[in-house]
């Protein structure tokens, strides 16, 4: 099957259920906030070796997190007592740190200054958020992703202190459902989401959910809620 191109001057793509085995629905075009956007409503998200092409996504089986199925282990619960949080305060040293932080699996980084500059963008317009994990006020873990109606897309995270990242997730899940959010999107199996309970979902399914919610806004203030983490 040939991966078709994207025209520049458009920012439509093709239907996602046409993806090829490996679930690249297209290449090329560029990472502009409105291109960005208009993926991600479509169950689309960017993944790109530096070395490839730009090639966008919509994989078969698909990762989610019911909220409901978050996993917070005794020892995870423990560990969250170490840490101090925040939302939005530093949004791009997050994108910095989840494109420096080295991984086993990883040769680079897809998370390049363009698309640091997009989300960036779709930051300020309240669209992209991140969620922050202090130690002795400094930032060591957190993670990034934007809103799509009720769903929150998770991007990527990164931790310098052992569970600081998961605990920022914990803290994100409990938000996200005191909120009335209904899923995170993980986009692709790994090991470590699974463990915290996320689970496959065909992407049909995937495409179903997000075609109901993704209209559906929440007004909300990003703020951390200090009596929903008095029982962390």
């Amino acid at each position: 099957m040939q991966i078709p191109e994207l025209n520049k001057y458009a920012l439509s793509f093709p239907d996602p259920r046409d993806a090829n085995v490996d679930g690249i629905v297209a290449w090329g075009g560029d990472l502009n906030p409105s291109r960005l956007l208009r993926a991600y409503q479509s169950g689309i998200f960017p993944w790109n070796s530096p070395q490839d092409p730009l090639l966008w996504w919509s994989p078969n089986p698909r990762l989610i997190m019911e909220l409901d199925n978050f996993k917070l282990r005794k020892s995870l619960k423990k560990s969250m007592k170490k840490f101090t949080y925040q939302f939005d305060t530093n949004f791009r040293e997050v994108l910095d740190k989840c494109a420096s932080t080295p991984r086993n699996d990883q040769d680079g980084t897809w998370l390049n200054e363009e698309l640091k500059e997009s989300f960036e963008v779709l930051h300020g317009m309240g669209i992209a958020h991140s969620v922050e994990s202090y130690l002795d006020g400094e930032l060591v873990g957190g993670l990034y992703g934007i809103v799509i109606g009720k769903i929150f897309c998770g991007e990527s995270m990164f931790s310098h202190v052992n569970d600081a990242s998961k605990s920022a997730y914990a803290v994100l899940v409990k938000h996200l459902k005191s909120w009335g959010y209904e899923f995170v999107d993980c986009q692709v199996p790994t090991d470590h989401l699974i463990s915290l309970g996320a689970h496959e979902v065909h992407r049909e399914y995937f495409l179903m959910r997000l075609e109901s919610l993704k209209m559906e806004s929440i007004s909300h203030i990003w703020k951390i809620d200090k009596i929903l983490l008095e029982n962390k």
